[in-house]
C-alpha cells in the first residue's frame, strides 16, 4: 500500500474539538534526545562527519505539530556554543522537516576533542523553539597515522594443546609523573583480549568485558576512558588488567601471524583545558611500551576460548594484592612488558560497550551429598556470578553451571575459586562469562546463604524502545521471553547463537532476531557496528573444524581459507560455523532492514560493495539460471532446526533445500535492487531485477506442483520464501497463499513446523501480507512443537530446538525469536509507511484474528514515541493513540468498528479498499 503524492504533501490544519480536546499547533516544539550516531553524547568517535538526529516532547492537548526548518550549530567549546555561535558548524535555517540521519557538514574534526551542539527548529507556522539543550560527542584517534603506541603483553603464549588455558590473567602497571593536574586526558585502550583500567587504584568507567569483539586478523578496538579528574599534579599509576578471552580465539589465528597472548594498545595527551584549541599541545604524552610492567594476576581462563570449552574462571585468592594497582604499590619485581608489532587496523567501537543491567539472585540453595550444593537462581541467564564459599586454605571450591536441572554441567561452562587463608573467597566473573540458571558447588565446607551468591545479566548497553502487554498471558509471557533471550545473546556488539556453546555472529539466526531487536531497542549503532564486522570477514571461506590443526586451518575446504572474493563465512565477526546462502544473505537483508527502520541511507552505501561481491559470489554458483549447491557439508543450510530436524539430518543435498536457497537468492537480489534504486545506480537495480525474474521463473518451473499449489516439500518455509521473493505468477498467488494456509491450519493443526530461517521468513510474509490470523494461531499452541510447549515445560527462555531434552542442545538461543516484531506491528499494530517511521500506520488487528480484549503498546520511533492503546468492551472498539510531533499516523480501522471517529480526519487512501476506513492523524494524542 503506497501513500499518494496527495498524501504526502497534505497537512492539516484543523480548528475543532474532539471530546473537548481542541486541535491546534501554536505551542513552540520542544526538542529532546539529541544524539550522534545514534548514541547519546558518544565519546572517542572516529567518524569524520558524524550524524545528528532529535526528537520532539509529546505534549498534552498540543496537535498538529510539524517541523518546518532547523540549525544546528557546533562549537568546540561550551562558551562560544552558549553565545550562538557555531564555530565549526552552523547550519543556518534549513528549511526541512528532517531530523534524523543529518550529516556533519562543518569544519574537520580533531583527534581527542571534545565537540558540542544543540539545535533549534521553526514549526509550520515559522515559530522558533528554544534552543535544545546541549549535547556533545568526543572523537578518538580519527587518522591511523596518529597512533603512536606499542602492542605489548607479557611473554607467556598460548599452549594450543591445553584444554584449559595455560595464560594467566596480566596486571600492567606505568608510573608517570605529571607537573600538574590536566584539565583534559583520554587514554585511548585499544586490546586483543578483554580489558579493565585503573588510575591510582580507581577502576575507571563502567563498561564490562571491553572492548566490543571484532575480527582480530583485521583490526582492534579501543575505548576511550576520561581520566583527567583520577589524575594528580606528580607521581600517578596507570594499571590495565587483561583478559586473555578472545586473544587466543582460533578463528583468529592467521598462520600465527599474532602471538597468541592478551595485548594492548594505549595512549594518552594531557592538555591543560578541559577544551584545548586546535593549536594547544599536549603537556605530557603516555604512550604504551617496554617501560610498562607486569605480572600474572591471580585470574585465570577456565577452557580454550573454543566450540563448546569456553569454560570460566579460576581466582586464587591464596594471591591476592587488593593494592596491586594504587600508587604506594612496589612493581620492582615485576617483569617488563614484551612489545610485539602487528599491523591490524585500530578503530572505535562506535557503538555501546557491555553493562551489567539487572541483578538475579538466586531463589533456593539444596543441600546435595558429598558436601555439594545445588543454586537455583531462577532463570537461565548468561552474565556474571559472585560466589562467596568457605573452606579449608588452599582448597579449590568448584563451581559448575547447568542449564539443566538433572545436570550438573551444561557445555563445559564451570569455573573455581582457590580458598586463601581467611577460611572464605569470593569468586566474581571478570574476563569471562557462565550461562545457565543451576549451580554445584563441590568442595566448600559450609552451606551458602543466599545472600553470598548473586547474579548480573550483562550485555551491550543498548536502549529499550517498547513496551507491550496484552490480554493474553501467553503472548505476554513469549514477549518477556524473547527479549530475555535477545539481550542474553547480545554481549559484545553482535547477536551469538548461544552463549554458553558457541558465541558466534550467524549470519542465518539474524533474520529471526533483528527486525525483533530493531523493533524493541535503539540498535542503530550495534546494527552498524556489526555490519562493519561483515565486511571485515567478507574474502574468507567459512570455518568448520579444529582450526588449531595446523594440517588443517586455512588448507582445507571449509577451513578459513583466504579468497578476497565476494565469499562470505556463516558468522561474524567470529568465521567459525555451518550455514547456507541466507547466512551470508544477511549482509543484503539486514542494511536494508535498518533503512527501513531508520531511514538510514549511509548503512546502504556503506555496504554497497559487500553486497555486490557477495550477490557476485552467489552468481558464480549459478547454473542454467538456479543456484548449485557449493561448498563442504556445512555450507548449503537451507531451513534449519524445524521440528524433529535432528532425527531427519541434515538438509544440505535435498531438493527442498534447493528450492529454498533459490528464493533466498531471488530475494537476496530483489532487495539488492531496491537498494541500487535508493543509491541511484539503476544500472546494477535493472541488472538484479532482471536476475531475479529470470531465476524466479526457473525456479517456478521446476519446483512448482500445480496439482497441490506447493513448491518443493509443499513445507512452510518453501511456500513462505517463494512468496516473499516474488517467485509465484500472479494467477496462482492465490492457490499458493491457500496452500499455506491449509499447511499450516489443518495439516500441522495450527502448529509451525519452520526453523530458524525457514520460520523467519515465514513470520516475515505473514507480517508483511497482514496474516494476524495465522500467526496468532501459531503462537498460541501449547502442544509440541510450539512457544506455549516450552513454557508448558518449565522453559524461562527460548530454546535452541523445539524439542525439550536432545543431547548438545541449547537452552538460551537465537532461533525462534520471530514472533517478537510481530507483536508490535501485528497486535500493537503500529506498522511503518515511510523508512524512520515519519509517516506510519495503526491497524489494531480485527476481532476476528485474535482473541485479545486489549493491547498496549508503547514503541519509542526513530521520530519519537508511538502509542497504540486498544481495547474491545461491549463490542465496541476503543483506541488511545499518541502520534508524536513531525509525524503523520495512517488510522486504519475496519468499517463496521470507526463509526464514531469524527470524518474530518476521514481519507480516501485505498480506493480498492472496501472493508477498511482510513483516516489522518496529525501528531498528539487521540481517544477515540
Amino acid at each position: 500500500m503506497k501513500l499518494t503524492i496527495l498524501l504526502l504533501k497534505y497537512v492539516l490544519i484543523l480548528q475543532l474539538f474532539i471530546f473537548g480536546y481542541p486541535i491546534y499547533a501554536k505551542v513552540p516544539l520542544k526538542i529532546e534526545k539529541l544524539q550522534v550516531e545514534y548514541m547519546t553524547n558518544p565519546k572517542g568517535l572516529d567518524r569524520a562527519k558524524p550524524r545528528f538526529n532529535w526528537i520532539f516532547q509529546n505534549m498534552k492537548d498540543v496537535f498538529g505539530q510539524t517541523q518546518k526548518g532547523y540549525r544546528i550549530i557546533v562549537s568546540d567549546n561550551l562558551a562560544t556554543l552558549s553565545k550562538g555561535v557555531g564555530n565549526l558548524w552552523d547550519t543556518g535555517w534549513q528549511h526541512s522537516s528532517q531530523m534524523n540521519q543529518i550529516t556533519y557538514a562543518g569544519n574537520n574534526l580533531q583527534s581527542d576533542r571534545t565537540y558540542y551542539w544543540k539545535v533549534k527548529v521553526k514549526d509550520q507556522y515559522g515559530k522558533e523553539s528554544a534552543w535544545s539543550t546541549v549535547a556533545q560527542w568526543s572523537t578518538g584517534i580519527t587518522d591511523p597515522k596518529q597512533w603512536k603506541g606499542e602492542w605489548i603483553g607479557g611473554s607467556t603464549l598460548f599452549d594450543k594443546n591445553a584444554v584449559d588455558c595455560n595464560i594467566p590473567d596480566p596486571w600492567f602497571r606505568k608510573t608517570i609523573t605529571l607537573s600538574h593536574k590536566p584539565g583534559k586526558a583520554t587514554f585511548f585502550m585499544a586490546s586483543i583480549g578483554y580489558h579493565e583500567l585503573y588510575v591510582n587504584g580507581k577502576r575507571v568507567g563502567e563498561e564490562v568485558l571491553a572492548p566490543t569483539v571484532t575480527d582480530h586478523t583485521k583490526r582492534a578496538r579501543y575505548v576511550a576512558y576520561d581520566i583527567a579528574s583520577y589524575l594528580q599534579k606528580g607521581k600517578n599509576v596507570i594499571a590495565v588488567w587483561l583478559g586473555t578471552s578472545w586473544s587466543i580465539f582460533p578463528g583468529y589465528d592467521l598462520n600465527g601471524t599474532r602471538p597468541l597472548t592478551p595485548l594492548f594498545n594505549g595512549q594518552m595527551d594531557c592538555y591543560d583545558h578541559i577544551n584545548p584549541t586546535a593549536q594547544e599541545s599536549a603537556f605530557y604524552h603516555l604512550v604504551t611500551d617496554t617501560t610498562w610492567r607486569y605480572k600474572d594476576s591471580p585470574n585465570k581462563l577456565i577452557g580454550n576460548w573454543n566450540f563448546g570449552q569456553m569454560g570460566g574462571e579460576i581466582w586464587d585468592d591464596r594471591k591476592h594484592e587488593g593494592d596491586w594497582n594504587q600508587l604506594n604499590y612496589s612493581d620492582r619485581d615485576w617483569n617488563q612488558a614484551t612489545s610485539y608489532p602487528l599491523g591490524i587496523k585500530i578503530s572505535a567501537s562506535n557503538s555501546e560497550g557491555n553493562k551489567i543491567v539487572q541483578t538475579i539472585v538466586p531463589i533456593s540453595i539444596e543441600s546435595q551429598p558429598n558436601n555439594q550444593y545445588r543454586v537455583d537462581m531462577g532463570v537461565n541467564f548468561a552474565g556474571w556470578t559472585s560466589i562467596k564459599v568457605h573452606g579449608n586454605p588452599g582448597d579449590t571450591v568448584k563451581l559448575y553451571f547447568s542449564e539443566r536441572e538433572q545436570e550438573k554441567m551444561t557445555f563445559n561452562i564451570h569455573s573455581a575459586v582457590v580458598v586463601g587463608n581467611s577460611g572464605e573467597a569470593t569468586f566474581q566473573n571478570r574476563f569471562n562469562y557462565s550461562s545457565g540458571r543451576w549451580i554445584t558447588i563441590v568442595g566448600a565446607t559450609r552451606k551458602p546463604s543466599l545472600t553470598d551468591i548473586k547474579g548480573w545479566l550483562v550485555r551491550t548497553a543498548y536502549e529499550g524502545a517498547t513496551s507491550f502487554e496484552c490480554s493474553d498471558s501467553l503472548q505476554n509471557w513469549l514477549h518477556r521471553t524473547i527479549k530475555w533471550n535477545f539481550e542474553n545473546l547480545s554481549l559484545g556488539g553482535f547477536i551469538v547463537d548461544c552463549p554458553q556453546r558457541e558465541r558466534m555472529g550467524y549470519g542465518g539466526d539474524a533474520h529471526a532476531t533483528s527486525e525483533t531487536g530493531m523493533m524493541n531497542y535503539h540498535l542503530g549503532a550495534f546494527y552498524t557496528k556489526w555490519m562493519e564486522d561483515w565486511r571485515d570477514v567478507q574474502g574468507t571461506e567459512p570455518m568448520v573444524g579444529n582450526m588449531r590443526d595446523s594440517s588443517y586451518a586455512r588448507k582445507e575446504m571449509t577451513s578459513g581459507r583466504i579468497f578476497n572474493n565476494g565469499v562470505l563465512p556463516h558468522t561474524a565477526p567470529t568465521y567459525w560455523g555451518g550455514g547456507g546462502p541466507s547466512w551470508g544473505g544477511i549482509v543484503v537483508s539486514l542494511p536494508y532492514f535498518m533503512y527501513e527502520q531508520y531511514g538510514d541511507i549511509q548503512v546502504l552505501s556503506d555496504n554497497y560493495s559487500l553486497i555486490k561481491n557477495w550477490l557476485s559470489f552467489l552468481d558464480s554458483h549459478v547454473k542454467d539460471n538456479l543456484l548449485m549447491r557449493f561448498g563442504g557439508q556445512w555450507d548449503f543450510l537451507g531451513d534449519w532446526l524445524w521440528p524433529n530436524a535432528t532425527a531427519e539430518g541434515m538438509n544440505n543435498d535435498k531438493p527442498e533445500t534447493l528450492c529454498l536457497n533459490n528464493s533466498y537468492r531471488i530475494f537476496n537480489l530483489r532487495t539488492a535492487a531496491k537498494i541500487a534504486t535508493i543509491l541511484g545506480d539503476q544500472v546494477k537495480a535493472a541488472q538484479w531485477t532482471q536476475q531475479a525474474d529470470i531465476s524466479s521463473k526457473t525456479l517456478h518451473q521446476k519446483f512448482y506442483q500445480p496439482d497441490k499449489h506447493v513448491y518443493a516439500d509443499g513445507s512452510m518455509a518453501n511456500m513462505a520464501a517463494a512468496l516473499l521473493a516474488e517467485v509465484v505468477p500472479a494467477d496462482e498467488k492465490q492457490a499458493v497463499i491457500k496452500s499455506l494456509e491449509d499447511e499450516i491450519l489443518i495439516h500441522r493443526k495450527g502448529h509451525i513446523h519452520a526453523g530458524i530461517t525457514g520460520g523467519a521468513l515465514l513470520f516475515k510474509y505473514l507480517r508483511e501480507t497482514g496474516r494476524n490470523d495465522l500467526i496468532y494461531t501459531m503462537t498460541s499452541q501449547k502442544t509440541y512443537p510450539s512457544w506455549g510447549y516450552m513454557k508448558d515445560n518449565g522453559a524461562t527462555s527460548i530454546w535452541e530446538m523445539w524439542e525439550k531434552d536432545l543431547p548438545g542442545h541449547s537452552l538460551l538461543h537465537s532461533s525462534y525469536l520471530y514472533p517478537g516484531a510481530w507483536m508490535i506491528d501485528g497486535l500493537g499494530g503500529i506498522k511503518r509507511l515511510t523508512p524512520g517511521y515519519s509517516q506510519f500506520v495503526i491497524q489494531p488487528p480485527l476481532k476476528e484474528e485474535t482473541s485479545l480484549t486489549w493491547a498496549k503498546t508503547n514503541f519509542e520511533s526513530p521520530c519519537g514515541l508511538i502509542r497504540s492503546d486498544w481495547q474491545r468492551t461491549d463490542g465496541r472498539l476503543r483506541l488511545n493513540v499518541m502520534v508524536p510531533p513531525n509525524t503523520i499516523c495512517i488510522l486504519k480501522i475496519a468499517k463496521d468498528e470507526s463509526h464514531e471517529i469524527p470524518e474530518e480526519f476521514y481519507v480516501q487512501y485505498d480506493p480498492k479498499d472496501s472493508f477498511y476506513n482510513f483516516y489522518q492523524l496529525p501528531s498528539g494524542e487521540y481517544q477515540f
